[in-house]
Formats: structure tokens, C-alpha cells, sequence
């Protein structure tokens, strides 16, 4: 019999709207069938890290997640080269990779998505070790990362996330960096440097692969506080690869030297945290099972064998 674990965030805005316990139940009813056993817990804080890992130390094969992109970033890199299958329940703010596969938007329609979700194979990229699933930035990047956090609770999104651009603006300073790209070295002053898992290339901030086997690191060069307002209003309206004073390459490692500091604070999947300088970037191809909906699993089948959900989101 297949088990499968399901870790919600009690303290979720969308769980504490519709009521935890109830959604808990709706979910546990929704997931179950034969054949296939599901346990629902609900957790906060502390608790999810280890909720988490239960799913390995408790030998399910499928782990599913209701979260923010920070909490599901750990469990990828929790399940990251084994077969435990990593479900999405979008839960967050930005809730990248729930959206990157083509989840409903809505809590119901996510989890009957997932009652007939396919495992399939996807990339994921590591941090001086330790793997995310979708961005990871330095300079502006976690300035803004930073300063969202502190409005979240204070402001509408929409005036948050402008107040956090204005103040991430500010806030970010020169940054003389060299960027280490496959081996190659180049000395860059800059405002911002932001890593990608797979590039975001289409519309709405997708990735049309999940699989390509490579990253992309987006180099902001330092060009004054206009450029930098500039170059934030292009991130939020989707313009910024037509920004001249951002340079954008493809690798499948990255190594960020800081000439002038030893420690940075990073932005990765929306978490910030503080870290020791090198910051080495390496993709992980194939490295996560990731539950695909039925409705998006088109895509895996192309002739290319490209991971291109967001077409069909």
C-alpha cells in the first residue's frame, strides 16, 4: 500500500481562513482511495523542519507539502536524491513551483490536481550545498526579500511589495563582486546578482523547463539609484531581460566571490538568511520527484523530453 504524508503550515493564511481542522479533514478525504494511505498533519513553525523529515525517517513514498516556497524549498532538499515524491500545495506568497506545474491557484482545486498527479523527474540547485528550487539572490534581491518581510503583516501586497522596492532600493548598496561562471572568472561591480534553477522564461515569471540541466545568474551592474528603481519596476512588470544594465548567462555552476566583504545576506525561495562568502551555485539534474497534475503532464511527453508545465498552466 502507498502512504502518503501531507505537512501543512497551520499558521497559513489560506488554512486559517477555511479553519485547519476542516481543511485537514477535506484534504485526508480528498487524497485517500485504495491502495493509497494518507496521513494529514498540521504544524507551525519549529514543528514543520521536523514534520518534514518524517517523511523519509517514516518510509512514505509520497510527501506533499502546504506551504510558502521556503518551506517547500527545504523539503526538496529533505527528499533531494531519493524517491520520496514531492506534492505542492501552493499556500504562500509567490508559490513559484506550485504555479511553474500548473496547480490551481485555489486550495480545492490544487488537492484534487494532486489526487491524480504523475512523478516526474525535475532539476533542482544547490546553495554551497544545500538545495532550493527556484531563485536565489544577493545585493537588491534580499533587500527586497528583507523588506517584504517586514511590511508583510503591516500592508496590502500590492503597496508592499512597492514599498519594498523602494526601500530595497535604498538599502542596497555597491557590491564588488567576481563571478565565477563555469570555470571563468570576471570582476563585476553590482547591485544585484540573482540565481536561477532553470531560467524564467516565460510569461508570469515561469520556467518552460524544469530539466534543462542548467541555471542562469542575472548580473545588475551598478549604475545609480534610477538604474536600480529601474531595474526593480522591470523585475515586477516582467521587462527586465530588455534592461541594458542587466547581464544574463547560462551555466551549470556559478561561484559568487565578494572582493570586499566575507559574508552577504541571500534571498533563496524567499527565505533570507546570512551567509559565508564564496556562494557556490551547482545544479542538480533530475535530483527531485515532483508530482505533476494530470492536466499539465503534456508536456513530458514532447519529443524533446523537455519539462515545460508553464505552457500549460
Amino acid at each position: 500500500m502507498g502512504r502518503t504524508l501531507v505537512v501543512l503550515n497551520a499558521k497559513a493564511g489560506t488554512l486559517m481562513d477555511l479553519g485547519p481542522k476542516t481543511t485537514a479533514e477535506a484534504v485526508d478525504k480528498a487524497l485517500t482511495r485504495p491502495g493509497r494511505d494518507v496521513t494529514v498533519v498540521l504544524a507551525e513553525g519549529k514543528q514543520i523542519p521536523g514534520a518534514v523529515r518524517s517523511a523519509i525517517e517514516g518510509g512514505y513514498d509520497t510527501l506533499i507539502v502546504g506551504a510558502g516556497d521556503g518551506t517547500v524549498s527545504y523539503a526538496a532538499s529533505v527528499l533531494a536524491g531519493s524517491d520520496v515524491a514531492l506534492g505542492v500545495l501552493p499556500l504562500g506568497t509567490m508559490n513559484l513551483l506550485a504555479y511553474d506545474i500548473g496547480l490551481p491557484r485555489d486550495l480545492p482545486g490544487a488537492v484534487a490536481a494532486l489526487a491524480t498527479a504523475r512523478p516526474m523527474r525535475v532539476d533542482l540547485t544547490t546553495l554551497n550545498g544545500r538545495a532550493f528550487h527556484g531563485v536565489s539572490g544577493v545585493g537588491f534581491f534580499s533587500q527586497m526579500a528583507l523588506a517584504r518581510e517586514q511590511v508583510r503583516e503591516q500592508r496590502g501586497r500590492i503597496f508592499g511589495w512597492l514599498w519594498a522596492l523602494w526601500r530595497a532600493v535604498f538599502r542596497s548598496g555597491r557590491l564588488s563582486l567576481e563571478i565565477e561562471i563555469d570555470g571563468r572568472r570576471e570582476p563585476i561591480d553590482a547591485y544585484a546578482a540573482l540565481v536561477t534553477n532553470n531560467a524564467f522564461d516565460a510569461p508570469g515569471w515561469h520556467r518552460s523547463r524544469l530539466d534543462s540541466g542548467l541555471l542562469e545568474i542575472h548580473v545588475a551592474e551598478e549604475r545609480g539609484a534610477l538604474a536600480r528603481l529601474k531595474a526593480g519596476a522591470d523585475l515586477i512588470v516582467e521587462n527586465w531581460r530588455n534592461n541594458p544594465g542587466i547581464r544574463s548567462f547560462q551555466a551549470h555552476t556559478v561561484t559568487i566571490h565578494g572582493l570586499k566583504r566575507r559574508r552577504a545576506w541571500v534571498a533563496t525561495d524567499g527565505e533570507v538568511t546570512r551567509e559565508t562568502l564564496p556562494l557556490r551555485y551547482e545544479v542538480r539534474p533530475k535530483a527531485l520527484t515532483l508530482l505533476i497534475p494530470e492536466a499539465a503532464i503534456q508536456w513530458a511527453e514532447r519529443p524533446d523530453g523537455a519539462a515545460s508545465p508553464a505552457a500549460v498552466a
